[in-house]
């Protein structure tokens, strides 16, 4: 099918009006003025872009014209610049005081003319898709309004390797590299572009084009060349771009004996590089950098810290003009020892860069991970942000979904980030003289609106579009992607209100749909955290592929993801108390009082910041492990709800992107009952105290495959136990395959059939279930062909699948059978079948 049809316009679909909002559209318009001549201008961009939509939207082809033809604009739209506007003879006294990149729209002029008038040609260009975005939601009503940045750092990092691979990405290849260059192949450079005018339609004025673990081969002749291609592409919509720097570059690229940043050789060196990717790409927007993080090379492997690595890209920068360092403050050790109670990775990030505040250069811009671990379904809010203060800083939040379902689920993050940017250090002391300390938000800290804030702050993401058709891998991932822009432009917007708006712009405006698919997004992460770790026990999974729940991980490797559960207790004690690891007196002291009672803790991060035994009482009255159990029941219910409610939706989506999302949902809704199950399972066999509601091991529509009779299968042991439902699974014995068969004790009636497979990487087994000797359905084992996820490797909770035949007639005393046909490595492995009384569910 077309790319379009799935998702290539992602948000820019600008599907017609209906004939009463067309009709209620109250100016004549005929032509769209541009007050610029030059065709690579931000502003013309925006001349042509007002054209496009207008007419898919309204129906009408307005004239572009580039010259003046009478003062007044009359019966024209027209975009440009307040200076440009103001040299035309245009009236510039109602426009309020606008930043750089700040717009403003007026349509209310008697002579039925529309203003879209930037501070900058960018500005320009985001009034434009402001005005066509009111539009496209049906507001067809004058409008008067200006809009100025939160922050002026606004950019997207896209992890992507040189050889086309994407560390992180779940949604295909590289928009940019190939084989260790520029791609270029068909359709590359249209891509580009529309990736960049996503990009200004959320007002994002900065990329980041390759992996923050570096090669320095992006410095060579010929990829200087590729990035002035990309760069060539993209500015026209505003958006600059930046690298990613290999620490090591002088003596790895420029065969140096050393890449000490305080080597005069060194220094030349990366002056020299410099001045030359300048030449190429004029308007470079900095470097970001990695150092001494995850085996990157940086500055302590040569004994400097880490400023004056910082600084010493600071300064070949400097001579060019605006280029900023990103140094990321994601240093920690990743090998320390799980069984040290005092051991922290929550520290690393303050221990490191606070005694450094102050020694950064004035274009050097402390880029930090919103949390303190590594994008985790709930974390509390960075204290670095609190202990840098004379520091410029952006915040450094994930939109593809590294531990959070990774494009397969659907997740939308708003809700999450908002809650970051909400949270208080309330750092000001007694600042209004009444004993309440002063608000300080992070999203204050981060805007240019207070007055004591830095010059250089703002916003950053780990996006990570590919070259699928749907940018992300998942087309209500693109929930994400818009929201990140909305979310860096203006922190306090409601993420529901975001949500609104993309699915009008995505699915149009009819009002159940709206409705149904709102709800569905403003759910998905609660619903996803329920599902996996709750009350900040982080994500849960695997610790190779960060996709499936493997529990059992988490206390035994020295990521720092421990989460300290034995028999009779869990959760981490990072309090301030003797106990404790110290982490909460990283905070200002009334946080760390707030997070160091028990009392006073939020409970979604009680088991973060507290140690407490499974039978601790919440304020609910329910205990922590009951709270557990029940949170995994109502998260994986809440995904099986989607699928009927997204199913009424058919008609009113087309059929390529309803079904499309309909198959992602059924999937979720199977890999969320996994999930539930495996952590269930696994706190049960730690704790031994039942839940009261009778649920965690407890399935009386299951039928475990390896209690079924077994004809070219064997059962097998599965380690961890919890990863397959009753700790056992059967694979097929050889390539020749087998079957699996039992004899149904239920009353005759319609059922629906759910059957959970294992679906990995080495071939597609074939399967075909039937009911006596009547075929109710095949099926392929080729989901690692569909999703882009990490990839799953082997037999385990990454790659545990589910099928479901609905409404199938079954006899008491009716045979049930399952042919496998294994293929390569695939050993057409199964788990258990569940034959669900209609409404029922397991």
């Amino acid at each position: 099918m077309p790319s379009s049809a799935i998702g290539f316009d992602g948000w820019l679909r600008y599907d017609p009006l209906p004939e009463p909002i067309r009709r209620a559209f109250p100016l004549s318009l005929s032509h769209i003025v541009v007050l610029d001549h030059s065709p690579t201008s931000p502003v013309h961009v925006a001349g042509q872009e007002l054209q496009h939509g207008f007419e898919k939207l309204m129906g009408t082809r307005l004239a572009l014209r580039s010259h003046l033809e009478n003062r007044h604009f009359a019966d024209s739209i027209v975009v440009g610049t307040t200076e440009a506007f103001a040299a035309a003879g245009g009236d510039t006294s109602r426009i309020p005081h606008l930043d750089e990149d700040g717009f403003y729209i007026d349509s209310h002029f008697k002579e039925g003319r529309v203003l879209v008038l930037g501070r900058n040609p960018r500005g320009a260009l985001y009034g434009a898709f402001e005005y066509l975005f009111t539009l496209a939601q049906g507001d067809v009503s004058r409008v008067a309004c200006s809009s100025n940045p939160c922050s002026p750092i606004r950019f997207v990092n896209e992890w992507d390797n040189l050889d086309g691979s994407i560390e992180r990405g779940y949604a295909g290849r590289s928009i940019f590299w190939k084989d260790g260059h520029l791609r270029d192949d068909e359709g590359t450079d249209e891509r580009i572009k529309q990736f960049a005018r996503l990009l200004a339609s959320i007002r994002i004025n900065g990329c980041v084009v390759n992996n923050v673990n570096a090669g320095p081969t992006i410095l060579t002749p010929e990829n200087m060349r590729g990035l002035r291609h990309i760069a060539n592409l993209m500015r026209p919509y505003g958006v600059r771009i930046g690298i990613c720097v290999n620490f090591d570059s002088p003596s790895v690229l420029g065969g140096l004996a050393t890449s000490d940043p305080c080597d005069s050789l060194v220094i030349k060196w990366w002056n020299e590089i410099t001045s030359e990717l300048y030449v190429h790409v004029p308007d470079l927007l900095g470097f970001t950098s990695k150092g001494d993080s995850e085996g990157q090379p940086g500055p302590m492997k040569y004994g400097r810290t880490l400023a004056e690595g910082a600084n010493l890209f600071a300064r070949a920068l400097q001579p060019h003009g605006d280029g900023l360092i990103m140094f990321r403050a994601f240093v920690y050790d990743p090998t320390v020892d799980p069984t040290d109670p005092k051991a922290d990775r929550c520290k690393a990030a303050v221990d490191w860069f606070k005694p450094l505040d102050g020694h950064f250069d004035d274009n050097v811009v402390v880029q930090i991970k919103w949390g303190p671990i590594d994008f985790q379904v709930r974390e509390p809010t960075s204290p670095l942000f609190a202990n840098l203060k004379n520091t410029n800083m952006a915040i450094e939040f994930q939109h593809c979904q590294e531990y959070m379902g990774q494009q397969t689920h659907t997740v939308y993050m708003a809700p999450l980030f908002k809650g970051v940017l909400d949270f208080d250090f309330r750092d000001n002391g007694n600042g209004d003289g009444d004993g309440k300390p002063t608000p300080t938000r992070l999203r204050d800290i981060l805007s240019s609106s207070t007055p004591d804030r830095r010059r250089l702050h703002g916003f950053t993401t780990v996006l990570n579009v590919g070259d699928d058709s749907t940018w992300m891998g998942h087309l209500l991932a693109m929930a994400n992607f818009y929201s990140f822009g909305r979310q860096a432009w203006d922190p306090a917007l409601d993420p529901r209100l975001i949500a609104e708006e993309w699915v009008r712009l995505t699915f149009g405006l009819h009002p159940k749909v709206l409705q149904t698919v709102t709800d569905l997004l403003m759910g998905s992460w609660s619903a996803f955290e329920g599902y996996s770790g709750p009350m900040g026990l982080q994500s849960l999974f695997d610790v190779e592929t960060h996709y499936g729940a493997n529990p059992a991980q988490a206390d035994t490797h020295g990521g720092g993801h421990w989460i300290r559960a034995d028999a009779t207790s869990i959760g981490n004690d990072r309090t301030s108390a003797i106990t404790g690891t110290g982490f909460s007196a990283q905070y200002p002291p009334l946080v760390t009082k707030m997070f160091d009672s028990v009392k006073t803790c939020p409970e979604e991060l009680l088991l973060w910041f507290h140690h407490l035994p499974y039978t601790h009482r919440l304020k609910n009255g329910k205990t922590i492990i009951q709270h557990l159990y029940d949170e995994h029941y109502r998260g994986a219910a809440v995904i099986r709800r989607w699928v009927t409610q997204w199913a009424a939706l058919k008609g009113l989506i087309d059929d390529a992107r309803h079904d499309y999302v309909a198959f992602r949902l059924e999937y979720q809704a199977g890999h969320a009952i996994v999930w539930r199950d495996v952590i269930n399972t696994f706190f049960n066999d730690k704790c031994h105290i039942e839940d009261e509601r009778g649920r965690v091991g407890n399935h009386p529509w299951r039928i475990e495959a390896e209690d079924m009779e077994l004809d070219g299968y064997e059962s097998v042991e599965m380690h961890p136990k919890e990863l397959a439902s009753g700790g056992k699974y059967v694979a097929a014995k050889s390539l020749v395959g087998g079957s699996i068969k039992k004899l149904l004790d239920v009353e005759s009636g319609s059922y629906d059939i759910a059957i959970n497979y294992f679906d990995h990487l080495g071939g597609n087994s074939k399967y075909e279930v039937f009911l006596n000797h009547t075929s109710i359905g095949k099926w392929s084992a080729d989901l690692s062909d569909i999703f882009l996820h990490d990839k799953c490797r082997s037999v385990d909770s990454d790659s545990a699948a589910r099928v479901t035949f609905r409404h199938v007639q079954v006899g008491r005393g009716d045979v049930l059978k399952i042919y496998g046909a294994p293929d390569g490595e695939e050993m057409a492995a199964l788990d258990y079948i569940s034959v669900l009384p209609l409404g029922e569910w397991d």
